[in-house]
């Protein structure tokens, strides 16, 4: 075939068709920025998968000719290529759908439906037999079901037992005063409390938390759906004030038995972190952590008696400890487990005995272990996910404890969602990065193995998408590498100035950038740029992921170095050509309304508007365990605290404002904001306020599209000439 240069006619008609194809993609909706991601835009991926202990198959739901099936695929054989189907069963309930399996063990699993426990056995011919294990109260809260049967729930404040094989439930606590509380995560779910039950590995003994909050400060949150609304009285410990009071139980279940683990100390004024049992049953670690939280002692604790036979090991800071992880045991060891510290700066795998003595570091350099998965006891690897190639991505490693070399397994850049079997063979990795809207790829640990399992189609093909930057500058200090990222306007002119929008977070344990997809981070910032406006975010020091050093810059002092490191982000905006710097504005939430309030009110002239969401206004008001670690208690640090409060810089505020919070936050209470507008009120200072009523720390579902409509709308009547 001979190639024809196209007459004028015909490239024409090329230039027109090309118009015409970009003409047609869309913008999103309001809904589409706001929960498309989660809904109608969500890439594809796989179902309530999970991988059956002990084997190499992967379990997932798929229709198969209009009904719900389990789809196996055993990677142990043949990678992708065995693959066979096994029907759910009869389920002795009815549920909707077929739910997500939860193993004991290669043939026996269970599912939580409402506060049903179901169980199930697959017989010699793979078809599941269920039977209903426990029909709890309805009222049943925090299930937790062992493998050997028995279940653990509450109702209200106190802790109950169904032992094995048996229906009939009993009380294991009766506390009678509800802030006496059995059974729950403790600490205001820090130091990565997500639970308070804890079953020995034998299943005879349950260790639990017990929290007596009698004496801390009553907090009233208004209840609004009912008339006359009512409060809801909780108890909230608030920085430098009386905080709760926490111990750890062990319940005998066939005695009856409770037995209190003794701390020796006597001023109860501590957490308790990191609780985990001895392969042994017989004894139970767990951290205990001093109120200032600079000191951690690794304690080893008698189940039976309650005795503490050992402090394994003492971890100091001059600044905070921040333990947030529990040991891990080697696979059938009772006397070597893997300990997750930040000690030389970045968190990283020690090996440890449990006569408390450092066997070997094992993982070690200037990056962040973000998650210790699985110990493969064949080829004694450790396997894990890292930030060592950048802090951007996260990546799936095995870590040989002998020799400490480490192998990359997965194979392509982005943020790679792990899903380890329980004995760390296989992995199943869902990943995406820039370009890549989701794939997913099964690995093996052990042997080499790569299946690609499905990749996602790009949901947003059709749309009008902008260009998106990657941007890395350096902090105030002078020296500290930042990354953001710089979205553009949709159909971007370089010729025309345009406002721009920040957005930030910029506190602890929070990172807003990653490779991943959309390569913006979140949709309503490309909503933003196709109407017209340039958003950049950037995550300066005091944020996640970045080492010991980058997140302490801000100790005692919040809202100081971060604020230096977003101006650094506003003078890089203002050095771009396209940018009116006279229509900026600025947004974020929680940690991040904190910061947009304070810019607006120590460098008024920055900002034209800005939205603060749920900010947190004066630390004084904020919970004990968090605000404690970052800034010390108030009398300690009265400069630290007076220069972070914002209620005395009210009269400072020069462009627009608004505060939005929702009535029931009992995260960043709402008489912070409330607060702040009597002051705004008192010193005859003008600011837009708005409230959620019914909603919490954030506006979640329907409702959150009206929440960044709203958002939206404030940026268009200001920035927008």
């Amino acid at each position: 075939m001979h190639y024809r240069k196209p007459t004028g006619y015909a490239l024409l008609a090329m230039l027109l068709l090309a118009n015409t194809s970009e003409a047609q993609k869309k913008n999103f909706t309001i809904a589409e920025a706001t929960n498309g991601m989660a809904t109608t835009l969500a890439p594809k991926g796989i179902k309530a998968a999970s991988w059956q202990p002990g084997t190499g198959c992967l379990w997932q739901l798929v229709k198969e000719k209009g009904a719900d099936m389990w789809k196996v695929t055993d990677y142990s054989k043949s990678a992708g290529k065995h693959t066979f189907m096994v029907q759910p069963g009869k389920f002795p309930i009815n549920v909707a759908g077929v739910p997500a399996l939860k193993w004991f063990s290669a043939d026996r699993a269970y599912f939580i439906s409402g506060t049903n426990v179901v169980t199930g056995f697959l017989n010699e011919e793979d078809k599941w037999q269920w039977t209903l294990a426990a029909e709890l109260p309805a009222k049943a809260d925090n299930i937790t079901v062992d493998a050997g049967g028995a279940i653990a729930y509450t109702i209200d404040n106190n802790l109950y037992v169904q032992e094995p094989n048996k229906r009939k439930q009993h009380a294991v606590t009766d506390e009678q005063d509800k802030n006496i509380i059995s059974g729950k995560a403790v600490h205001r779910d820090e130091f990565g409390i997500d639970r308070g039950i804890f079953f020995s590995p034998d299943g005879r003994y349950v260790a639990y938390y017990r929290m007596d909050q009698t004496m801390v400060n009553d907090y009233p949150i208004s209840r609004w759906g009912t008339t006359p609304a009512t409060a809801d009285v909780i108890k909230y410990p608030m920085a430098g004030g009386v905080s709760h009071e926490v111990t750890l139980r062990v319940y005998e279940i066939a005695t009856g038995r409770t037995t209190v683990m003794n701390t020796g100390t006597k001023n109860p004024d501590h957490y308790l972190t990191a609780v985990t049992w001895g392969p042994d049953s017989k004894n139970i670690y767990f951290g205990l952590l001093n109120r200032e939280q600079n000191h951690l002692w690794l304690n080893r604790y008698d189940a039976a008696t309650g005795e503490k036979t050992k402090t394994l090991f003492e971890e100091t800071n001059s600044k905070y400890v921040h333990p947030s992880h529990g040991l891990t045991f080697l696979p059938d060891n009772n006397e070597k487990f893997i300990w997750q510290s930040e000690r030389d700066g970045y968190n990283h795998l020690y090996l440890y005995n449990t006569g408390g003595k450092l066997l070997k570091q094992l993982t070690k350099g200037p990056w962040v272990v973000n998650e210790l998965l699985a110990v493969h006891e064949a080829t004694n690897k450790v396997v894990i996910t890292t930030s060592k190639e950048s802090p951007l991505e996260k990546h799936l490693y095995s870590v040989d404890m002998g020799n400490g070399s480490m192998t990359r397994i997965d194979k392509a850049p982005g943020m790679h969602n792990i899903t380890v079997s329980a004995d760390g063979a296989y992995a199943l990795d869902v990943y995406s990065a820039k370009g890549i809207p989701k794939n997913t790829v099964v690995y093996g640990v052990a042997k080499p193995l790569e299946h690609t399992v499905l990749k996602a189609d790009n949901t947003l093909e059709g749309y009008n998408r902008p260009e998106i930057k990657d941007v890395r500058l350096t902090a105030a200090d002078g020296v500290t590498p930042l990354y953001g990222k710089l979205i553009l306007p949709a159909n971007f002119d370089k010729t025309k100035k345009y406002p721009v929008i920040v957005y930030l977070y910029n506190g602890p344990n929070v990172q807003l950038l990653h490779n991943s997809f959309p390569e913006s981070g979140n949709l309503w910032y490309e909503y933003m740029a196709q109407r017209g406006y340039v958003v950049f975010t950037m995550d300066g020091r005091g944020s996640w992921n970045r080492g010991l050093k980058f997140e302490q810059a801000t100790f005692r002092r919040l809202g100081d170095v971060e604020i230096a490191d977003q101006l650094q982000g506003v003078n890089y905006l203002k050095s771009l050509p396209y940018v009116d710097a006279n229509r900026m504005g600025v947004h974020g939430w929680s940690y991040g309304g904190f910061m947009t309030t304070s810019l607006m009110l120590k460098h008024p002239d920055v900002f034209k508007c800005a939205v603060a969401g749920g900010p947190v206004l004066d630390w004084k008001m904020y919970e004990v365990m968090y605000t404690e670690r970052y800034m010390d208690v108030p009398d300690d640090n009265p400069k630290g605290y007076a220069n972070a409060g914002l209620m005395d810089k009210v009269k400072n505020l020069q462009g627009k404002l608004m505060l939005i919070h929702g009535t029931d936050d009992d995260v960043v209470v709402w008489q912070h904001s409330l607060n702040f507008l009597k002051k705004c009120v008192d010193e005859g200072v003008q600011v837009d306020y708005s409230v959620y009523p019914g909603h919490a720390h954030n506006v979640r579902g329907k409702d959150r599209v009206h929440l960044m409509q709203k958002i939206t709308d404030y940026f268009d009547l200001y920035l927008k000439k």
